[in-house]
């Protein structure tokens, strides 16, 4: 982990500083018209992610355009299931599919093919980061151990929690275990990011709302605590963000108390003056505009952004999205967006 300039870094290391940090989850993709050109170039979404001259070129696109104070690596969360042995699928206009998971022998367990089925991103770190100054960070990411699971049970993308529910209901113990051997790829990943130049990485738990308080704490929050405990237990300086995405005011305040992440991300319905107030006050922010008001622009983007830096006022915080950029979003706005954050004091 290296010491540097970054702007973001100081945020993660509890600096507060106006203007703050900005990045936006999903800054590299469909709403540039430079990476339809790139995306036609490649011929899959998934090709590439796993071309790493094609997913570098994708990552600092936004960087060239925008001047963001990171860059996140042109990847997938899928990435992880397909190191554990399930094939993936990106079918155009269907999203993404795999073999679904149905026992714990499925799974590849060999750490080295895990390494080598992620080589990609590891290249694609190293080609990023040599492009780019140490002012701007090189973000590296994975996706949680529930969501993962969620995915790799029902076979497909989407709103597909049942399959996953019912096996953790109908046998605790191997569901616990499914849990632990995602988590462990997920972890050897995010330590095998930063050995090659990630500044920091994010965890992110798509699905992580609408479970049971106590579901919620064995699948989402120890599953999490666990892999940051082991990241940080091969880089103990390392950065952690931790995103779990629609969970209730009091999912995000356990997640922030109890999984050791340095800064918790925040979807739009979380409101930032609660989390000012009820956050621990060394966890670092970041969030939280609707991906929307960056479509409407105008009035609506201007409040959006004084709202969220006012809320926050003397707190550590990352300027964000409260999730992805969404694909008919006009690229002047986003320009516009950075503009106003920066002229911030």
């Amino acid at each position: 982990m290296k010491k540097d300039g970054s702007r973001l870094l100081c945020a993660l290391n509890g600096d507060v500083s106006s203007p703050p940090p900005v990045w936006l989850m999903r800054q590299a993709g469909r709403y540039l018209p430079e990476y339809r050109e790139l995306r036609a170039k490649a011929g899959s979404f998934w090709k590439l992610c796993m071309t790493p001259e094609l997913a570098a070129e994708a990552t600092l696109q936004p960087i060239r355009r925008f001047g963001f104070d990171a860059a996140i690596i042109f990847s997938d969360i899928l990435t992880v299931p397909y190191a554990l042995g399930r094939e993936v699928i990106f079918e155009e206009g269907e999203g993404p599919s795999l073999q679904p998971v149905t026992s714990l022998l499925e799974l590849e367990q060999e750490k080295q093919v895990w390494r080598e089925r992620l080589a990609p991103a590891y290249e694609t770190i190293q080609r990023v980061r040599g492009a780019l100054p140490p002012e701007i960070a090189v973000l590296g990411f994975a996706g949680a151990p529930w969501t993962l699971a969620t995915y790799m049970v029902a076979g497909r993308g989407g709103d597909e929690q049942r399959a996953a529910r019912l096996w953790g209901y109908r046998d605790p113990h191997s569901f616990a275990v499914l849990l632990e051997r995602i988590g462990d790829c997920v972890a050897q990943h995010l330590i095998a990011q930063i050995d090659v130049g990630a500044d920091a990485v994010q965890l992110f738990d798509s699905w992580a709302g609408g479970l049971p308080e106590v579901r919620y704490r064995e699948w989402v929050v120890e599953p999490t605590k666990r892999i940051v405990d082991k990241v940080k237990a091969a880089h103990p300086r390392a950065r952690i963000i931790g995103f779990p995405r629609t969970a209730s005011l009091q999912g995000y305040l356990l997640y922030a108390q109890e999984t050791g992440v340095d800064a918790v991300s925040m979807d739009t319905g979380v409101p930032l003056s609660w989390a000012v107030e009820n956050l621990p006050g060394n966890v670092v922010l970041q969030g939280n505009l609707d991906p929307v008001a960056v479509i409407a622009g105008g009035p609506a983007l201007m409040r959006g952004i004084d709202d969220i830096l006012a809320a926050t006022a003397g707190r550590p915080l990352i300027f964000n999205l409260g999730h992805g950029i969404l694909p008919d979003t006009p690229p002047e706005n986003v320009a516009v967006l950075v503009e106003k954050v920066r002229a911030a004091r």
